[in-house]
């Protein structure tokens, strides 16, 4: 992975990457570990694990040190108003906290390693509707929570880099908060809401490759232009019907990660229904102007959503499958190649 001219870093994965999206069921957090680096062994992702403690819970995680935030120990949050200011220092600046035990540990596990690893980190956007929804008037809520997730990137970056040198990054912003972008009474502008995870995308990509997640439906054409590298999301929730913008994202060299194995429905025991599944989407991306070789050859694999909620068994299950359905990307992305003299 090399700067390019727009000191971007460059995506060389192969196609058909598989990795992980959030958080894992484990409350041990060797077990966690192990669980990925077994299972995820081309992109190992550090996973979250709120089932350990609620302080890993996304929210929680993101509004840990946040100066006025009380972060409980059931990861609720409770607000000192007078004292939010987007221009007052984040709490351990270290990320030596409890939220922080998982992805310390993973780095731990990864510090000999000379690869890509993925990191995730709450967008600015979910912070500030949490805090919003806690009590904090619209302004300073999305004020705070974008000083504070620029924080907490540069934070977590330089604990990878002091951490497990040899690893090339990459981080995605998870932003279930996006989906409201859909709703009339969402309180942020749209173009601003972009604008908010804009810039934390832009702190990351100084040292990153970037992603951003939303797990639900969201307006994809003002999200795939935030700018980030990755955009990934479950199938069905609406990308589908933006061929045009997201073939434009292809062609400028982004990728897709594709939620491609549900984490809210019975999935069974084989890959084909899931694999139908995401062709067809990619049929329906064609017709609308995405170049079918880039759908293949710009494509990783990744659960739906996390797995906090459903039991080990079952996340071993989700993650094989998504093992299984990468590797038919794998194979026919590497035939599309060879069909096409790439």
């Amino acid at each position: 992975m090399i700067l390019g001219a727009a000191q971007r870093r460059t995506i060389e994965f192969v196609p058909g990457v598989d990795t992980g999206i959030g958080s894992l069921p484990h409350t041990d957090v060797d077990a966690a570990v192990a669980f990925v680096l077994e299972r995820n062994t081309r992109l190992p992702a550090a996973p979250s694990l709120p089932q350990r403690s609620p302080l890993e819970g996304m929210v929680a995680q993101a509004a840990w040190g946040v100066p006025g935030v009380v972060v409980e120990p059931d990861g609720s949050l409770d607000l000192v108003l007078d004292e939010l200011d987007p221009a007052a220092p984040v709490g351990d600046p270290h990320l030596e906290g409890e939220p922080f035990v998982a992805v310390r540990r993973f780095l731990d596990a990864v510090a000999e390693r000379e690869g890509p690893i993925k990191l995730q980190l709450t967008g600015p956007v979910t912070l500030g509707l949490a805090l919003n929804a806690a009590g904090a008037d619209t302004e300073p809520a999305f004020a705070v929570a974008s000083a504070a997730v620029r924080a907490r990137a540069q934070a977590l970056l330089d604990l990878a880099a002091a951490t497990a040198p040899g690893c090339d990054l990459v981080v995605f912003l998870d932003e279930p908060g996006l989906t409201g972008l859909l709703h009339p009474e969402f309180p942020l502008d749209r173009e601003a809401a972009i604008d908010l995870t804009s810039g934390a995308l832009a702190v990351l990509e100084q040292r990153a490759i970037t992603g951003l997640h939303c797990c639900g439906p969201t307006d994809w054409k003002l999200a795939i232009q935030a700018g980030s590298q990755i955009i990934s999301t479950p199938l069905g929730q609406g990308i589908e019907t933006v061929g045009a913008t997201l073939g434009r994202f292809l062609d400028d060299g982004g990728w897709i990660a594709w939620g491609a194995v549900p984490t809210d429905e019975p999935i069974g025991s084989s890959p084909g229904r899931l694999w139908r599944q995401l062709s067809a989407a990619w049929c329906e991306l064609v017709q609308g102007g995405c170049d079918p070789v880039l759908l293949r050859t710009h494509a990783m694999v990744t659960p739906a959503c996390g797995l906090a909620n459903h039991g080990v068994p079952q996340a071993e299950q989700v993650i094989g499958l998504t093992r299984q359905v990468a590797a038919r990307l794998h194979e026919q992305a590497i035939g599309v190649r060879l069909a096409v003299g790439a």
